[in-house]
């Protein structure tokens, strides 16, 4: 009875099989290739602690008081200083701090997307989006990725046929894929949008754990070159490179949405933490971003070799996938075909878990497909979970 109470929208949203899985990566002895969170052990305890102090001693009536629903000013001012690091020039009025990125995408989507709107997503794609699209009752396309991510060819004969008001992309290092958008395709989706007056919400948490020296130029950036740029909208958080437990994000948007992503955010939650955003404006003014950046990449990169390395020497035979540039995940896709949510029950039993491919699907899953994390294991862990995987064979 209780169940015909619950409105149809919720209902229709899939769990995240992350959070499923996240109770096999608990028990005791099991190795977890699953979980897309940053390793704690990497978190800047002193800095924060510097920056808390701070918070504490001479900001603390604002930490605690309420705040301004397009948030603080004064790290709204920091990120466009961290935006021009990456290659992005805006200023802080088109700057919308959320509760993580999982907010923005959930506020854009509610504001940009009507009930049957067709939005088009990579195959695969970020779980969580999915969860997002499907809450705002999106009519879900998707289009395929290889190893210079999106196929923007297969978008362009989609967009041909039909009206597509948004389409969503994770360009940089993404989840799950591990790949990266490359330039040409950069210039030509940014093109399409402007020939087809599409929306692209370009979500950017990885950018930063990059394993080399090329910087790629982000959507929203080529946009302004291309007059364009009313049609991108950027977002990035502080959770994969700062800690995700403070919940700090941010919009980078044109005004025609910005205002009502404002508008939106007063009736969400009035505005992000006070508290976060205190935090996290001390923090960038300890100066210590940088470094802290540097040791995530070196850790991550140095466990990325080592997973790759495994699986090419362990399991080369039997499955393929593209090294990743940056980022915290690897995709791989079974030659004989073998179905990775079956499959799972031989490795949990062996004592490794990942996530199956399936789930990062809009529709048609390629259910040979598995992403696997490897920034929170050790390096010994990555090598004992490749050698329980190919023992699961």
């Amino acid at each position: 009875m209780s169940d015909e109470r619950i409105s149809e929208k919720v209902k229709n949203v899939q769990s995240s099989a992350i959070r499923e899985l996240l109770k096999h990566s608990k028990m005791e002895g099991v190795i977890s290739l699953g979980g897309g969170i940053p390793n704690p052990d990497l978190f800047d305890r002193e800095g924060l602690q510097i920056a808390m102090d701070k918070v504490l001693s001479v900001a603390w009536k604002e930490a605690f008081q309420y705040g301004l629903s397009e948030g603080s000013p004064e790290l709204r001012e920091a990120i466009c200083q961290l935006s021009a690091q990456r290659m992005i020039s805006c200023n802080p009025d088109e700057v919308v701090i959320t509760s993580g990125s999982q907010q923005s995408l959930d506020m854009v989507a509610r504001v940009l997307i009507n009930p049957g709107d067709t939005v088009v997503v990579e195959r695969p794609t970020y779980l969580a989006a999915l969860q997002v699209l499907q809450l705002a009752e999106a009519k879900l396309e998707s289009v395929g990725t290889d190893g210079e991510g999106m196929n923007v060819d297969e978008l362009e004969a989609l967009v041909k046929s039909k009206t597509v008001k948004a389409v969503y992309i994770v360009p940089t290092f993404g989840n799950p894929g591990g790949v990266t958008l490359s330039e040409s395709r950069r210039k030509q989706l940014v093109e399409l949008s402007k020939r087809y007056n599409f929306v692209i919400i370009e979500d950017d948490p990885y950018s930063e754990i990059n394993f080399g020296d090329k910087q790629f130029k982000p959507l929203t950036e080529w946009a302004k070159e291309m007059d364009n740029s009313e049609n991108v909208i950027y977002t990035s958080t502080f959770s994969k490179i700062l800690t995700p437990g403070a919940r700090v994000g941010w919009v980078i948007a044109p005004e025609w949405i910005k205002r009502q992503l404002v508008t939106l955010k007063q009736a969400t939650d009035l505005h992000t933490s006070s508290l976060s955003q205190a935090l996290t404006h001390q923090y960038l003014a300890t100066g210590r971003l940088a470094g802290q950046i540097k040791l995530i990449r070196e850790s991550y990169k140095q466990k990325c070799d080592t997973l790759c390395e495994q699986l090419e020497t362990q399991m080369g035979e039997h499955l393929t996938f593209h090294r990743p540039m940056g980022g915290m995940f690897l995709w791989a896709t079974f030659k004989d075909g073998r179905n990775t949510t079956e499959w799972l029950k031989a490795t949990l039993a062996n004592g490794v878990v990942y996530v199956p491919g399936e789930f990062f699907y809009a529709n048609n899953p390629d259910r040979s497909t598995l992403r696997m994390s490897y920034v929170t294991a050790s390096d010994e862990n990555l090598k004992e979970a490749v050698a329980r995987l190919k023992a699961s064979l």
